[in-house]
């Protein structure tokens, strides 16, 4: 009998885990060990994981200015799809209408947690780490890139005397893949353990008054993964949206299930090395930085938000306001961890922008849970189609292969 691959176990795994979550909802609970196992072991492989693969990554490179190639390319293309994304949430926001007619309470603003966000000078000097053990221990993904892209630059500027620290960075990165190859093998069985306390948590009740603002965000994701992605990867990147979307599905599955970009991490980059073809030093690079700066699927949710909001408490917005909503929410998007519930800290923000009340975050509290899948699975993909897009203007005779999962 051929063994199910592991797609075919996750999605079983989600289909169980709705069904069981439905029938049985103040029993389900129990099986949430599971899942909180499943991300430990990842945020166990984390840190370790970017430091040994993006130090062997940028050592092989040899030249500083390639990495300043590959980090203006990312960037720039990265800002250029969360740009596409929040205009398509404006206009799913306009479509759909999600806040006109809506008669639900407002629930208390204090009853929501939302951080300050810390600005653009603060966010720009947070990068550098004090110390660099602190942002291993915090995992602060920005932090450690630039602890790790510190020691490979220098490796490559030593040179001859450096070479035992490079081999020993590429053992290393070799081993922190086969532990992550091996966690990734439990990916079903912790995606059981998170969604069927949700689906047990949530149910149908609390979604039915917020289905339009589900809906907007939802189809939006769909549309800006199968047009904007496909073509990136079909035009930039050389490469089939067929391949790519099979070879980077396991991603995007858990994703869903975990709503953290980062906490996918490893599987994004297992995925995109083993089914898609990109170099280990192109996905070491620019993976971990699209986890952490590339958030298309929030840009998504910060407009169809914002134009919810506006309606709901009856604000018309100027053409100069959507402007703004467009600068904000892009901008917004290089300072939100990927993690879950960083949605509603970009949203405080956006809103704060153009004078919506800070109340209508609550709004959207009860189901960002559910926004929030929908958004992560979006990022990663978003990240992944950026590591192939970079990988081909870096090597454009290549020609992508790879198992498909």
């Amino acid at each position: 009998m051929k063994k199910l691959s592991l797609l075919n176990q996750i999605l079983i795994a989600f289909a169980l885990a709705i069904v069981l979550g439905l029938l049985f909802p103040n029993a389900i609970s129990a099986v949430k060990p599971l899942g909180d196992l499943f991300l430990r072991l990842i945020q166990f492989i984390i840190g370790p994981l970017i430091v040994a693969t993006l130090i062997a990554g940028v050592s092989s490179l040899g030249n500083p200015k390639k990495l300043a190639k590959l980090g203006s390319k990312s960037i720039l293309y990265f800002l250029g799809t969360t740009f596409f994304a929040v205009t398509l949430g404006l206009l799913a926001g306009f479509i759909f209408s999600p806040g006109v007619g809506l008669n639900v309470a407002v629930p208390e603003a204090g009853s929501v947690e939302v951080r300050e966000t810390d600005g653009v000078i603060a966010t720009l000097l947070n990068i550098i780490p004090t110390n660099p053990f602190a942002a291993l221990a915090e995992q602060n993904i920005l932090q450690i890139i630039f602890f790790a892209v510190a020691v490979g630059i220098a490796i490559t500027v030593v040179g001859e005397k450096a070479k035992p620290v490079q081999a020993f960075f590429d053992g290393f990165s070799t081993i922190m893949f086969t532990i992550t190859g091996a966690i990734m093998k439990l990916a079903p069985i912790g995606v059981f353990g998170i969604m069927a306390p949700i689906v047990g948590d949530y149910g149908l009740a609390i979604l039915m008054p917020l289905m339009k603002v589900i809906l907007a965000v939802a189809l939006a994701c769909i549309l800006h993964v199968a047009v904007i992605y496909s073509l990136a990867v079909k035009t930039l990147g050389k490469i089939s949206p067929l391949q790519f979307f099979k070879g980077m599905a396991p991603a995007a599955a858990v994703a869903f299930s975990t709503s953290s970009s980062a906490a996918t991490l490893p599987l994004t980059m297992k995925n995109a090395t083993e089914n898609v073809g990109v170099s280990k030093e192109t996905s070491s690079f620019v993976l971990p930085l699209g986890a952490t700066i590339n958030m298309d699927g929030g840009a998504i949710y910060q407009g169809v938000a914002v134009i919810f909001i506006a309606q709901f408490f009856g604000h018309s917005l100027s053409f100069l306001d959507i402007g703004i909503v467009m600068l904000t929410a892009t901008l917004a998007s290089i300072g939100a961890a990927g993690v879950p519930g960083a949605g509603l800290i970009m949203l405080t923000m956006v809103l704060t922008s153009v004078g919506l009340p800070i109340e209508g975050v609550a709004l959207v509290a009860a189901i960002d849970r559910i926004l929030d899948m929908f958004r992560t699975a979006t990022n990663v993909l978003g990240d992944a189609t950026g590591s192939v897009v970079v990988e081909r203007s870096e090597n454009k005779e290549k020609a992508f292969v790879g198992k498909t999962a």
